[in-house]
């Protein structure tokens, strides 16, 4: 009885994450129709603003005495996590604006593949054979997907490829932080400072707003609100019932599932040869992240 239990809660916890990935996959389509009339940092501060709103009430309740008493180190901590979710996020969406969402999301699966070369480069020690032979599908896999006709990169491809970067330094962050931080402060903190740090970029570059359409205030709240606070809410309690290898499989999904949408919302379409680097950077992504969880 208790196996089958358990058996139960773990494929819930699965079905929860493919979920989440699935919000995830969606956000592409509708970030990038959002940012083609409207500055990429106003939508970012009007997105991770609902995402830190819709937060407050559930730490007031839960964590209103640690809320008060946080100092300048859980600050500083949460703060430069914040900047690497910043400059992913960042590069991500104005990406969007030069590249079509299907290949942004591979490019930024990428972020799995740079976990564990960039975590041996800041350790000083050799990348597992896994992440190894991933970086080498991956680039491959990249080299298809972006090379154009004229054997040259897209803008756009470039800043997404930098935001892969950016949130495998994200996932290093958090890695060193999160054992000392209570993570529901940590996640509030690290919002908090993208919120406020995309609102003086803007403020500084891309002031006055245009007017605020109802396409851009949906996709801020549903990519605030399902896509940060729910999603990272869902991964957090999830995670607690299945493994780190079936969510590494099921996270992989994201970028087959920005294409699916990408295809079914937007008529985007690759070519036989794009495609086979999707497949590339996507096998790449399974064997970096698995074959390092087997070895670790």
């Amino acid at each position: 009885m208790e196996r089958d239990r358990i058996k139960t809660t773990s494929w819930q916890a699965d079905a929860a994450l493919l979920g989440v990935t699935l919000i995830w996959g969606a956000t592409f389509v509708m970030v990038k129709e959002a940012v083609t009339h409207f500055p990429a940092f106003a939508f970012l501060t009007l997105r991770f603003s609902f995402a830190l709103l819709s937060l407050i009430p559930l730490l007031w309740v839960g964590h209103r005495s640690r809320v008060a008493s946080l100092g300048w180190t859980e600050l500083g901590a949460g703060s430069l996590v914040g900047l690497a979710l910043l400059a992913g996020y960042g590069l991500q969406t104005v990406g969007l604006r030069y590249t079509t969402a299907a290949k942004a999301g591979f490019i930024t699966g990428l972020s799995v593949v740079f976990v564990p070369l960039l975590g041996a480069i800041l350790w000083r020690r050799r990348p597992p054979p896994a992440a190894q032979m991933g970086v080498v599908l991956a680039t491959g896999g990249l080299i298809l997907l972006t090379l154009g006709p004229t054997l040259s990169i897209a803008w756009g491809d470039l800043a997404v490829l930098g935001c892969a970067l950016a949130f495998a330094l994200h996932i290093l962050a958090v890695g060193a932080f999160a054992p000392h931080i209570e993570p529901r402060l940590l996640t509030a903190i690290q919002i908090g400072a993208v919120a406020l740090i995309s609102a003086l970029i803007s403020r500084a570059a891309e002031w006055p707003w245009p007017s605020l359409s109802r396409q851009v205030l949906w996709a801020a709240l549903f990519t605030g609100v399902l896509a940060t606070s729910l999603a990272f809410g869902v991964q957090s309690l999830a995670q607690r019932f299945t493994s780190a290898t079936h969510t590494a499989l099921i996270f992989a999904m994201e970028p087959v599932f920005a294409a699916l949408f990408a295809y079914l919302l937007a008529g985007e379409r690759l070519g036989p040869h794009r495609w086979a680097g999707c497949g590339l950077i996507l096998a790449g992504m399974l064997i970096a992240e698995l074959g390092t969880s087997a070895s670790a």
